[in-house]
């Protein structure tokens, strides 16, 4: 039994104090700690014990490793969550004893099972049952955790017998009550109260891609981050050496905003990462400024056009080449330039093929020499330092980085007609910039297409040097063998020469460059906020998914940019082979009042907008008011709310603010990720002649300090904004988010970001 009682209950829920209404689960409690306790013991000593067992190599060491990282993983779980690793219960209608549900499963000494694990089959009643279709359940019982503690539980009776039962019943279940209450900058912890539309998603098997639509607060991204660890639980093809699974995100903050969702479901094996992250490039790419251009760049077309761009560096000789050397001239014919490029390994990258293609010219050399007449390792090494060789296979087969074959074709405009044959030239025209140019995003599929073409040169030139260094080791040791042997030392005349050559080689020489964990190949990919994504960044995505298993979450009337088409035929233009579709139509997020206000600003522009239902009101109409009132709103509001996170929107080149560059920044009123409000470096841009929020934070520094310190308020755009919810919102000059479906979607996603107050200041 712990120290303090498991039920801390406030004074106003006495009732549910009632000894009858929780002896059963402080038993159960009782049990489940006790397992914790011995379990952690447990396993901390078998990691020790492993820890210290000897190394040994190949197999047994990776056992090892993979051990010692179970076991780690355990421990840290064991260690994170105590007796609120329980969710709840649910009690059968046939009588069956309750079971309880937890973030992972749990037995006693004995084998009782104690927590059946979240993702288990038989968890699901406990997410599925609905007064429509209960599972077989009787009740269910939901906790509310703080500080180890049971702060409140809600009850849901499913049957006639268990609502007379003396069942703790509420006016509104768990999952309701909860949604009112404060947000913070991570992602709520919202497992115990998925819902039953959610958690059919959630399981949904991996094969194929799942599109998840809904609209603003149906739980999306939630959905997204609980499949990424349902699928890696129970989906054999996502486990350990299969590839894993990718969740990629719209931008930074909402990346820092979930953060903490997959660790608190035990998986830190998934990768997260934006589009920007995909490509080495995208960390300074700017948006790019011309809208016809990002339009150009958007068609998949273009990124096809890198296949013919890199076959311009294969393309063999035509013409024969005498080779001298010490002993003879050798003669290199186009039918053997034809022949060593032919041997390229198909699917290897261009510069990684281009080892194979050399290797493939030495020997086709070699073979015009009687090796009794030179010694062939003597041949090799006079045809690998013969220059004019060297050079002609290099002018033939060159090392190719990527940002140069891109470069190329936005600055030789032939070089892009021939790739591209369907390009205007008006189009080729338009798309050429002058040497040196940024990246914008927009540049980054194609990019990242030359990348994974041609693989990378200074890996190949790594390999050369390491295989160098790798025959200067065998043949040092080759010495120190031949020296032993002469000496006479009788053991090294007994064991064999070139296994003890091989063996005292020092293979470290041959440590690998360390690898790129977003090139994949991956399971499973997720994309949250996917509406957004162009044909060309979808291409960035299926290569590193060739299983084209995906799960795909959008909504249509929150793509910047239009989305005309239905998913099925957006996903079939990419190269997706089977799709799937599901809906979610309720907004657990915002309140009805603001719904009330999005609603028809999204329906002028878009009419069939999948709007969805907000089931709860919070009682706070939509305020409206001047620019002005800005910070007397920001005041107001922190000083009634001890808890909870605010968001300032407005406009991308920062409205009344003028900021220069806000890029995503998180603004704290104070601080702009490390640059000071005071005129300096924001994100790096400058704020220029900013005006009257900026005049306050300079000369009311108490304030805004505050506010800067409780980290309580960020300001950022429509785009930034999105897949990320806050208590109170403020709008600021909405009008100046632009015309059209993209000032429409800026408008909509803006309001309905707010989980209690709407502000819209003009």
């Amino acid at each position: 039994m712990t120290e303090t009682p498991v039920f801390d209950l406030p004074p106003n829920l006495s009732a549910k104090a009632d000894r009858a209404l929780i002896a059963a689960d402080v038993e159960h409690f009782a049990a489940i700690d006790v397992a914790l306790r011995t379990q952690l013991a447990d396993l901390t000593a078998r990691l020790e014990v492993t820890r210290l067992a000897p190394a040994r190599g190949g197999q047994l060491a990776l056992d090892r490793d993979l051990e010692v990282h179970r076991l780690t993983a355990r421990i840290r779980a064991l260690r994170r969550f105590g007796l609120d690793a329980c969710l709840g219960r649910v009690v059968p209608a046939d009588g069956s004893p309750p079971t309880y549900i937890g973030r992972f499963g749990l037995s006693d000494a004995d084998g009782r099972r104690l927590l059946v694990d979240w993702r288990a089959p038989a968890a699901e009643p406990y997410f599925a049952a609905t007064f429509a279709d209960p599972r077989g359940l009787a009740s269910r019982r939901r906790y509310r955790w703080g500080g180890g503690r049971v702060r409140d539980y809600w009850d849901e009776a499913f049957t006639a017998e268990a609502a007379a039962s003396g069942t703790a019943l509420d006016d509104e279940s768990a999952f309701i009550a909860s949604l009112g209450t404060s947000r913070s900058p991570r992602m709520r912890d919202v497992l115990s109260t998925i819902q039953a539309d959610q958690d059919a998603i959630i399981r949904a098997d991996s094969a194929g891609a799942l599109v998840v639509d809904g609209g603003p607060g149906t739980g999306k991204t939630v959905v997204a981050l609980h499949r990424a660890a349902y699928l890696l639980h129970a989906d054999a093809r996502l486990g350990e050496g299969h590839g894993g699974v990718l969740v990629v995100g719209p931008h930074e903050p909402y990346l820092a905003f979930v953060a903490d969702v997959l660790p608190a479901l035990g998986e830190d094996s998934v990768q997260t990462c934006t589009l920007r992250d995909l490509v080495r490039e995208g960390a300074d790419a700017a948006p790019e400024g011309d809208p016809r251009i990002a339009r150009l760049k958007a068609d998949a077309r273009l990124v096809d056009a890198i296949e013919p761009a890199v076959r311009l560096y294969e393309e063999p000789p035509t013409r024969d080449l005498v080779v001298a050397t010490p002993w003879m001239d050798l003669l290199v014919t186009a039918t053997d330039w034809a022949e060593s490029f032919a041997s390229a390994e198909p699917g290897l990258p261009h510069n990684d093929a281009r080892d194979q293609v050399w290797e493939s010219l030495l020997d086709i050399l070699a073979d015009q020499v009687d090796p009794d007449a030179v010694a062939p390792h003597l041949l090799r090494r006079a045809l690998v330092q013969n220059e004019e060789l060297g050079r002609a296979f290099t002018r033939a087969w060159p090392l190719v980085e990527a940002s140069v074959l891109v470069a190329d074709l936005w600055t030789v405009p032939a070089y892009l007609r021939r790739c591209a044959p369907w390009l205007s030239p008006d189009e080729v025209a338009a798309l050429q910039r002058p040497a040196g140019s940024a990246w914008t995003l927009a540049d980054l599929p194609l990019l990242d297409a030359a990348r994974r073409r041609l693989g990378d040169p200074a890996a190949s030139r790594d390999r050369r040097v390491r295989r160098a260094r790798l025959d200067a080791e065998r043949e040092y040791m080759a010495q120190v063998v031949d020296r032993l042997k002469e000496a006479g030392d009788e053991l090294m005349q007994w064991m064999d020469g070139d296994d003890l050559r091989n063996s005292l080689v020092d293979e470290a020489v041959l440590t690998p460059r360390d690898a790129d964990l977003l090139a994949g190949p991956f399971a499973h990919v997720i994309v949250d906020e996917a509406q957004e994504l162009t044909d060309a960044q979808w291409r960035m995505l299926l290569a590193r998914c060739p299983s084209r298993s995906f799960t795909i979450v959008g909504d249509r009337a929150q793509a910047r940019h239009g989305f005309t088409e239905s998913w099925e035929e957006r996903l079939d233009r990419v190269g997706f082979t089977r799709v799937r579709r599901a809906e979610l139509r309720v907004n657990y997020r915002t309140p009805a009042e603001v719904m009330a206000e999005a609603e028809p600003v999204i329906r002028a522009a878009i009419p069939d907008a999948n709007v969805p239902t907000s089931i709860r009101s919070s009682g706070i109409a939509v305020r409206r008011g001047t620019v002005g009132e800005l910070r007397d709103v920001l005041e107001e509001w922190l000083a009634a709310h001890a808890e909870g996170v605010a968001c300032v929107i407005l406009a991308a080149d920062g409205g009344v603010l003028n900021c220069g560059t806000v890029d995503g920044g998180v603004l704290n009123c104070g601080t702009v990720d490390g640059g000071v409000l005071d005129g300096g470096a924001v994100d790096g841009g400058v704020l220029e002649d900013a005006a009257a929020l900026l005049d306050e934070a300079k000369t009311d520094a108490g304030f805004w300090s505050d506010v800067a310190d409780s980290s309580r308020v960020r300001v950022l755009t429509p785009e930034t904004a999105k897949g990320l919810e806050f208590d109170l919102v403020v709008l600021v000059e909405p009008e100046r988010f632009g015309d059209g479906i993209e000032g429409a979607v800026d408008r909509y996603v803006a309001m309905t970001r707010a989980t209690s107050t709407l502000v819209v200041l003009e």
